[in-house]
């Protein structure tokens, strides 16, 4: 098995950057006027280029990044992208490249959306006269290349030095760049950065934000691990009680248990799975139900389900003031779950709303304010995670098909106490 090759960087040791950055300028300037070059670009900025001349952007314009994003979109945007389980590791492993002073430590998502950024006043000063701030657009085809950008393109990591930008005004700067990708999908959910004037270009840096990028894949991976084993211990015991055959996997597909199946890794599901009978490739004509992180997947027998739908039962117990309990209950078994107090409030909104509420009627009724619609998508993201096919979206609601029974106590003054959200305390003076 051969290794993957190393990333290639944009000065190679011993050369002179000062000597190459005039290089560069000529090859530049005689590709852009459309003459003949003194040289190529190396392949990765001449693949760069083509693409961005062929969309007819010019090499002169003043990027539009974008940048008019409110904070709250911001913490939205960091919470959905996959990638705050892993800042710790990006910012330890990178420490060393920002604590002269002269980088900046950049984090940006899947569609080049910066994230996060760090470093010191004098260089994110710099970065914001070209608008490399947080909330701003750094992809390829809204800044030209980059090393955010154009590793999400190519799926690699790269250095980007001097006029190997495509975008006029980066010159002065160097940048090297890696995507993030999940373990469970593959799929690229991000890029990590490192960005500074164009003398701090060194040939070690794109080696170095690679490593650290796998490392923080790796974490990605323990994590998912970790997911799967919790869902393993609440599984088990209910496939131990079934007669046929099943397995317990995660949103994504992966198996967490099976019995009285061959061992299997991953199966596919639908995109937006939901409690029901689908079909899986795999095994043929399953029945889904929920489970904490995952789902239970039944292989369909004729005889013992004339209907082809799997009713699930969910509970609503608030009766205990200090502790509110999720029940979930289906033919396999039943699980629960203690939910948080805010996500107490949101359950007993769903189980008195079952045609669903809407992000700004949510807002409503917990904060009293529809404008904080941002906030609320964000609770609910964390809230479907945990409950997929529990709780569902637009608008957000249990299942149609859900039995939902909502337990409260019996002096309705007692109902979550500690909350504040306006609809709570409504429901305790009817």
């Amino acid at each position: 098995m051969t290794s993957p090759a190393a990333p290639e960087p944009a000065v190679l040791p011993g050369d002179d950057p000062r000597k190459y950055a005039e290089i560069l300028t000529a090859v530049y300037d005689a590709t852009m006027a459309g003459d003949r070059s003194p040289a190529r670009p190396r392949t990765v900025i001449g693949e760069s280029w083509d693409r961005l001349m062929s969309q007819g952007i010019s090499p002169d314009q003043q990027p539009d990044t974008g940048t008019g994003m409110t904070p709250g979109d911001l913490e939205m945007h960091r919470h959905e992208s996959g990638l705050s389980d892993v800042m710790d590791d990006l910012a330890r492993g990178l420490d060393t490249v920002i604590t002269d002073g002269d980088n900046i430590l950049v984090v940006a998502d899947r569609s080049g959306r910066v994230l996060w950024r760090s470093g010191s006043t004098q260089v994110l000063s710099k970065a914001d006269r070209l608008g490399f701030v947080e909330g701003a657009n750094w992809a390829e085809n809204s800044v030209g290349t980059n090393a955010i950008g154009t590793a999400l393109v190519s799926r690699k990591a790269v250095q980007i030095f001097s006029a190997e930008h495509y975008v006029r005004s980066h010159h002065p700067w160097t940048c090297a760049g890696a995507p993030i990708h999940d373990p469970r999908t593959g799929d690229v959910i991000g890029a990590v950065d490192v960005s500074g004037p164009a003398a701090t270009i060194h040939p070690t840096t794109v080696a170095l934000v690679d490593v650290v990028a796998k490392l923080a894949e790796s974490h990605l991976r323990e994590l998912h691990r970790r997911t799967l084993d919790r869902l393993r211990s609440v599984a088990a015991p209910m496939l131990a009680r079934m007669t046929g055959p099943a397995m317990a996997v995660d949103g994504h597909g992966w198996v967490a248990a099976v019995d009285s199946l061959a061992p299997h890794t991953r199966v596919l599901l639908p995109d937006a799975p939901s409690s029901g009978r689908i079909w899986v490739p795999a095994l043929g004509a399953c029945d889904l139900e929920p489970l904490p992180g995952g789902w239970l997947v039944r292989v369909f027998d004729d005889a013992s389900d004339e209907q082809g739908r799997v009713t699930t039962q969910i509970g609503v117990d608030l009766r205990d003031p200090m502790r509110p309990m999720l029940q979930v209950a289906g033919r396999a078994g039943a699980w629960s779950h203690e939910p948080t107090p805010r996500h107490a409030e949101i359950l007993y909104l769903l189980a008195t709303h079952r045609s669903g509420l809407t992000a700004p009627q949510m807002a409503e009724s917990l904060f009293g304010d529809d404008g904080k619609a941002i906030t609320v998508r964000a609770e609910m993201s964390r809230l479907r995670r945990q409950l997929a096919g529990i709780v569902l979206g637009n608008p957000y609601r249990f299942p149609e098909e859900a039995q939902v029974d909502l337990a409260v106590p019996l002096d309705r003054a007692r109902l979550l106490p500690q909350s504040t959200a306006p609809a709570i305390r409504r429901a305790r003076i009817v």
